[in-house]
């Protein structure tokens, strides 16, 4: 008898640890549920952020003059209806995107969907990220335009590839002025990049072209006129104007100092003229962990700082804006998803008041 209870003991004895390995488990599962939940809500819960940003040498009739910044969509899908309820019935000067909006594979429809709900009447311009394909194709045979097909669709629905300055004006006699620049005319040299493809130009046959050589000629020719507009640009431009630089990789302390470097201080496009520069990229960090930030950013290693990944901060006194991002960027190995991250739209509003 005695025997038997102490079988019986064991017995008892034995289940308490698995019973403590079960829980275990029911509440690890219940843990990683609840966080797939909450990050379905982030997913979907699109932030709108309001970011003044100073310009001591802002004209007065350019005081909160405002820009829809986004960034970083790369194809996603079914955010246009979440950005035109987050936008409401807000006005803006205009719409800047800087890159990775349509991403590696080239599917510009999720683009489309968020250009048809965006403000209308006011400019819409798109600087090509990283992971957006070449918006000028060598290789096309489908139309007669120098344009990549998903670049082509973008112009035709009134969105301006930002491969120039483009000018707004404001005020009496539109003496108020503000370029948005592309941050690669900071170090690009003008004339080699003409001479180039005229180069390009020069080996085409002078008869008939194949379906290949009409494609090549075609970009040439758009790089050449392209370059020209931006040599008369330079000419009409002043110090008294104000430049936005727009980017998609944001501009570190040490790139500024070079970019400066490689320019006469008297260059029209010199990084010493900027007042704001614009950038995407980061998504943010992609991966966040609550109250601690992004988990890791491969150009930068873990736990980077927010400054150097999201929000103002700055370069040199240059104040620089990187953007959240829309969606999800491929460059983050074994992160194919946002994070506790939530996609955000930004405006930021120029003004002369001082903001901490």
């Amino acid at each position: 008898m005695a025997r038997r209870d102490k079988y019986i003991f064991a017995t008892e004895y034995n289940k308490k640890p698995h019973h403590v390995f079960r829980s275990l488990i029911l509440v690890i599962l219940a843990i990683v549920l609840i966080g797939f939940l909450a990050n379905i809500v982030c997913e979907y819960n699109l932030l709108y952020i309001r970011q003044p940003i100073t310009v001591s040498n802002l004209p007065e009739d350019m005081e909160q003059f405002s820009i829809l910044h986004l960034s970083d969509l790369n194809g996603r899908k079914g955010l246009g209806k979440a950005i035109s309820k987050a936008l409401g019935s807000r006005i803006y000067s205009c719409v800047v995107m800087t890159g990775d909006m349509v991403g590696r594979n080239g599917d510009v429809e999720g683009l489309l969907e968020v250009v048809s709900e965006l403000p209308t009447g006011i400019p819409i311009l798109l600087i090509p990220g990283d992971e957006d394909p070449d918006y000028l194709d060598p290789m096309g045979h489908a139309g007669l335009t120098a344009y990549a097909d998903w670049a082509q669709k973008l112009v035709d629905a009134g969105v301006t590839i930002l491969d120039e300055p483009y000018l707004m004006t404001r005020g009496r006699n539109d003496r108020s002025r503000i370029w948005f620049v592309p941050e690669e005319l900071y170090s690009l040299n003008l004339e080699s990049l003409e001479t180039t493809y005229r180069g390009v130009l020069s080996r085409l046959p002078a008869g008939s072209l194949s379906a290949d050589q009409a494609a090549q000629k075609r970009v040439a020719e758009y790089q050449i006129a392209r370059v020209q507009r931006i040599q008369q640009t330079v000419r009409t431009i002043t110090t008294d104007d104000i430049q936005v630089a727009v980017a998609h990789v944001p501009l570190t302390e040490s790139l500024s100092e070079t970019l400066i470097g490689w320019k006469d201080s008297s260059a029209a496009f010199s990084l010493r003229q900027v007042s704001l520069i614009m950038a995407g990229h980061y998504c943010a960090g992609q991966w966040r962990i609550p109250g601690a930030g992004a988990l890791y950013v491969p150009e930068l290693g873990w736990f980077p700082e927010d400054e150097q990944i999201v929000g103002r901060s700055f370069v040199g006194r240059v104040p620089q804006y990187i953007s959240p991002g829309l969606g999800a960027s491929g460059s983050y190995p074994y992160m194919p998803f946002r994070l506790f991250n939530n996609p955000a739209v930004t405006s930021l509003e120029l003004t002369q008041k001082l903001v901490q």
